[in-house]
């Protein structure tokens, strides 16, 4: 191993977080590093190639403010264009020869007036950290009795087994969330049986997706303004869905329209009873497809109850109904509520999730006590039905101010115990009584604890950042 390298900023993935990090960086001449652990950047969208992949916030707003993208083919990007984009934006700023790839960060320890960050072959000495590992990182996979007597292909859907052909095959689905929805109908066309394995059904708004035409798109290209208008009408879009989620009288209409959606994709009446929900619209994360239910409702595919074992090639699920597989794949999402970086960050000797306990928090999903100078982008409490892009902008705006207003006083960047407890009781309080916390089993809840959802609008947290920039 070479000699420590000495570095102002190191900003811990190459996601959309982190490479929004590195941009903002860039512009006020701090000089920093990026840490990959891949190849290539884009952190989920680099990850996530299952078919029928998609984004469900519209891609004038599920982009960079700074850096719009006049030609969208979707109004709702896929994947690859968006991996696409953020390659794009990666060269369009010359970042490339900052970001180190193939460097997984192991530990960051707090060690005098540095953050000792080491991967396998170096260690950084930075004055400052910007953790942008995201909260979509690390696969699920649920502990199944017989599951190891399993002896077909399996795999998770975000790491999608591209090599296996699944035509004529048998393929049992664990999961019906945000991924299954979108390869469910992609695989049910050529698979000989797909079986959906599903706890809870989700709630499922029709997804207005439409192609944008070269006319729109020129429009965009030769007049600006247009796509920043629309991008302001979406952002007003979105905040106004986030007010009407907190009221049991406001979301009502959704639940209804979600109601219309399945009516609509499903005549069958026992298979619709199987797939209503039994909580409030909002309480789970709320999903947009319109070949979802259409998709459930072919002869080919069957939904059962939860899967219970594996005996054999059969999946069982809880009332004893049996599915022969020959491809096994979960769609059992992330581990989100509990972030994974907190068991390689060190602090007063101490890994963060020791001392998170199951139940993580920053202030402002940004800061923790005991941490000082290192930031959390996407941190604790900060999942909101918005844009992740416009969440994080937010988020940089404050950590650039306070990186620079370190440098020229010397001094560190902290949020002491109190002001951090202060904050996450009220936070935790109003949680209590949102659409979150009202009952459902859901990622964002880890043994009833909510370390995952904001209850507020972006204007919101916008503001409470940049009151906070001269009281911490």
């Amino acid at each position: 191993m070479t000699d420590p390298i000495k570095i102002d900023v190191a900003i811990i993935g190459a996601g959309m977080a982190g490479i929004g990090a590195a941009i903002k960086l860039k512009e006020q001449g701090i000089d920093f590093v990026v840490l990959e652990k891949a190849s290539e950047v884009g952190g989920v969208w680099r990850e996530n190639t299952y078919p029928g992949c998609a984004c469900d916030v519209p891609s004038a707003l599920y982009s960079y403010s700074f850096s719009l993208k006049p030609d969208w083919n979707n109004l709702f990007a896929k994947q690859a264009q968006i991996q696409e984009y953020l390659v794009e934006t990666v060269d369009q700023y010359q970042l490339r020869d900052k970001v180190h790839f193939d460097s997984e960060v192991q530990r960051i320890e707090r060690v005098g007036e540095y953050w000792r960050v080491a991967t396998a072959e170096q260690v950084y000495l930075a004055r400052y950290v910007v953790v942008s590992t995201g909260p979509m990182h690390h696969p699920v996979t649920p502990c199944i009795a017989g599951i190891d007597d399993f002896n077909g292909e399996q795999f998770h859907s975000a790491q999608w087994r591209h090599d296996i052909d699944l035509t004529g095959k048998r393929v049992a689905v664990i999961g019906s969330g945000a991924s299954a929805i979108q390869f469910v109908p992609q695989i049910q066309k050529h698979a000989a049986a797909v079986a959906v394995f599903q706890r809870t059904p989700p709630w499922v708004l029709p997804k207005f997706d439409r192609p944008l035409s070269d006319r729109v798109k020129k429009l965009f290209k030769k007049l600006p303004v247009l796509q920043r208008m629309f991008r302001w009408v979406l952002f007003k879009q979105f905040e106004s869905l986030t007010k009407r989620l907190m009221k049991p009288d406001t979301r009502k209409p959704l639940q209804q329209l979600a109601l219309r959606n399945l009516y609509k994709g499903v005549k069958d009446k026992a298979l619709r009873k199987k797939l209503t929900p039994n909580y409030e619209i909002g309480c789970k994360r709320i999903l947009q497809s319109n070949d979802w239910y259409p998709a459930l409702a072919q002869e080919n595919v069957e939904v059962f109850g939860g899967v219970s074992a594996v005996d054999g090639q059969a999946l069982v699920d809880a009332a004893g109904e049996r599915f022969d597989a020959d491809v096994l794949i979960y769609a059992t999402g992330f581990d989100v509520a509990v972030p994974e970086i907190g068991n390689h960050i060190i602090a007063d000797g101490v890994p963060l999730a020791e001392r998170w306990a199951g139940k993580p928090s920053a202030y402002l999903g940004t800061l923790t006590h005991s941490c000082p100078n290192l930031f959390f982008t996407f941190g604790p409490n900060l999942y909101t039905y918005s844009s992740a892009f416009v969440i994080v902008e937010a988020q940089l705006k404050f950590i650039v101010k306070q990186i620079k207003r370190s440098k020229a006083s010397g001094k560190p960047v902290a949020v002491t115990e109190k002001v951090e407890a202060r904050y996450n009781k009220k936070l935790q309080h109003d949680l209590k009584s949102s659409v979150f916390n009202s009952g459902c089993n859901s990622y964002f809840l880890n043994n009833g604890y909510n370390s995952t959802t904001w209850p507020y609008t972006v204007v919101q947290l916008d503001k409470a950042l940049a009151a906070s920039i001269h009281k911490i």
